[in-house]
């Protein structure tokens, strides 16, 4: 078989991979937060590995003493869930009945993260360090909560899937060792998926400021969220929350372009509450 032929099986095995798992997750809300993904592994098996996961970082936190040690910031970051949960239903029907946990860890550490199937996890330092008030914990909240809701964690593996088969097949067909396959498979890890990673995360904050807007907190404050966010960033490496996120200055760029639309939201939540 000629080379040619062969790099064109490769790339129709690679469109045939892509077609078959092409599907949505989510409704637009006004934000637009509906498009087509690659997902290629069930949502149910990733939300039992993420309890999993949950389950020992739980665990492991109670052992050393640092899983809500302050019952005073768990009621605010559980409040906070509590009003911007019922909300995830204008993206997705079924998310306000998932399974949703909500703790806190004392650490000094920048982080936050809402795992597959609605399992959130605050890091103290985020909100000490930072000294986040609620509508600032919202719209982190909001921005962590949306990368569940999207499943931007299925999406990545099922990339990652897509990407080593194609790799694969390609390097059988045109008779490489596997060596050539790994170096592919570095490249694709080192460009195209950070680049991915970027869109979630941009994707992340539109949908996250209108979850924050909906429940009643103030979208506005995420201009002084990254503002903090950048203050905190200007002294060396970027804190583990920012990690492969899009530069802060382009996050309060897209958080002003969108103002005109969610801040409407959050004008009638208030009046409803």
């Amino acid at each position: 078989m000629s080379v040619v032929r062969r790099l064109g099986l490769a790339f129709l095995l690679a469109g045939v991979v892509a077609l078959a798992g092409c599907q949505t997750t989510t409704s637009g809300g006004v934000v637009g937060g509906e498009r087509k993904q690659l997902l290629l592994v069930s949502s149910q098996e990733l939300d039992r590995m993420a309890a999993q996961s949950y389950a020992k970082l739980q665990s492991d936190s109670r052992t050393k003493g640092t899983l809500n040690r302050d019952p005073a910031l768990l009621a605010r970051v559980r409040a906070v869930a509590a009003r911007i949960e019922p909300q995830t239903a204008v993206f997705r029907r079924d998310a306000p009945g998932w399974n949703w946990e909500v703790n806190v860890i004392s650490s000094d550490e920048l982080n936050a993260f809402c795992m597959p199937g609605g399992k959130i996890m605050f890091y103290s330092g985020l909100i000490r360090k930072l000294d986040l008030g609620d509508d600032e914990i919202a719209v982190v909240m909001g921005h962590e909560v949306a990368h569940a809701l999207r499943e931007h964690s299925r999406e990545q593996v099922s990339q990652a899937i897509a990407a080593r088969s194609v790799i694969d097949i390609g390097a059988a067909l045109l008779g490489l060792g596997q060596g050539s396959a790994d170096i592919a498979g570095v490249a694709y890890q080192a460009l195209i998926a950070t680049r991915f990673s970027r869109n979630d995360e941009s994707e992340a904050d539109r949908i996250g400021l209108e979850l924050t807007a909906r429940a009643g907190y103030d979208p506005r404050v995420g201009i002084t969220l990254w503002q903090k966010m950048m203050k905190a960033n200007s002294g060396g490496r970027p804190p583990e929350f920012l990690s492969t996120h899009p530069a802060e200055t382009n996050r309060v760029q897209q958080i002003q372009a969108l103002l005109p639309v969610v801040l409407p939201l959050y004008e009638a939540a208030r009046r409803n509450h």
